[in-house]
């Protein structure tokens, strides 16, 4: 397989590549739970089924926040991340933690891409990011694919990739050190990896978030610390690993929209915030390449 060419269609032997793919057993409890029958998209909190906390640096402060203005802000959150990749049209892309599917479909109906491929460890979400996006994949045959593939796992060959990317999962991932070196291995040379959730600020706070945040405490969220995460890249053999914080556009406004809805002003996720005043968390966009010309 040439870098030039996409990856192959999904139920192609080549599609699996050196890196298995998921083995029985490999969703891990609390995301099994969450993302299976419970379906997490179905909270209030996450309206619209994007399923992130969004990015709120445009959200109006001269009125009372919409659901409209909260799915907007988890779109946002998206494009934040895919403008990082500068050029997409006709590049192939594949997003890690696809969760529904509808970033993956976002990205390739505004930004251009080649194909687009969402990876998601829980089939149930694999199976709703299929029906939830049949109109785009109708609209756009052989270019929009949802696949079961772990982070750390992922069922696409070496240098199949140009841009990686991954919205609000990396918090889930169980061993970063493998993800980081798969992100590695499926990306051509000159391609990019850029990803945006939330993270320990360092050791002492991961261990206190726990204590604060249910998520933390039931293993769902894991409390990397970002620091860490940005070593691992940099360990993976990625190049110009970049890491920046965006947590006042997202904490603030997101408890703020939380406050004004009546079922969930007064729920457990508000203490996020009580986490970012603290310092033991905070929102972050990392980015990297893979060494090479393109």
């Amino acid at each position: 397989m040439s870098p030039d060419q996409p990856p192959p269609p999904a139920d192609s032997p080549a599609a699996h590549g050196p890196g298995p793919g998921p083995g029985p057993g490999s969703v891990p409890g609390p995301v099994a739970e969450i993302y299976g029958e419970f379906d997490l998209s179905h909270v209030p909190a996450f309206a619209g089924g994007f399923i992130n906390f969004g990015y709120w640096a445009d959200a109006p402060a001269d009125r009372p926040l919409t659901e409209a203005d909260r799915i907007a802000t988890e779109k946002e959150l998206y494009r934040l991340v895919l403008r990082t990749f500068g050029r997409t049209e006709g590049r192939d892309a594949v997003e890690v933690g696809c969760g529904l599917g509808l970033g993956s479909a976002l990205a390739l109906e505004e930004y251009g891409f080649g194909s687009v491929t969402g990876l998601d460890v829980h089939p149930d979400q694999v199976a709703r990011a299929r029906e939830r996006n049949a109109g785009a994949r109708a609209a756009h045959p052989g270019r929009l694919a949802y696949r079961r593939g772990a982070a750390e796992r992922m069922p696409l060959p070496d240098a199949s990739v140009d841009c990686l990317f991954s919205v609000e999962a990396a918090q889930h991932f169980p061993d970063v050190p493998g993800f980081a070196r798969e992100a590695a291995r499926v990306l051509r040379a000159g391609g990019r990896l850029a990803l945006t959730t939330f993270f320990a600020t360092g050791r002492e706070a991961a261990r206190a978030l726990p204590g604060l945040l249910p998520t933390y405490a039931d293993g769902l969220d894991l409390p990397h610390v970002a620091d860490e995460v940005a070593a691992a890249l940099a360990g993976a053999g990625l190049s110009a690993v970049r890491i920046r914080t965006i947590g006042e556009s997202v904490w603030v406004a997101y408890d703020r929209y939380l406050g004004q809805v009546p079922e969930l002003r007064d729920l457990w996720p508000r203490r996020f915030l009580t986490a970012y005043e603290k310092g033991l968390l905070d929102y972050y966009v990392l980015t990297a390449d893979r060494p090479g010309s393109p």
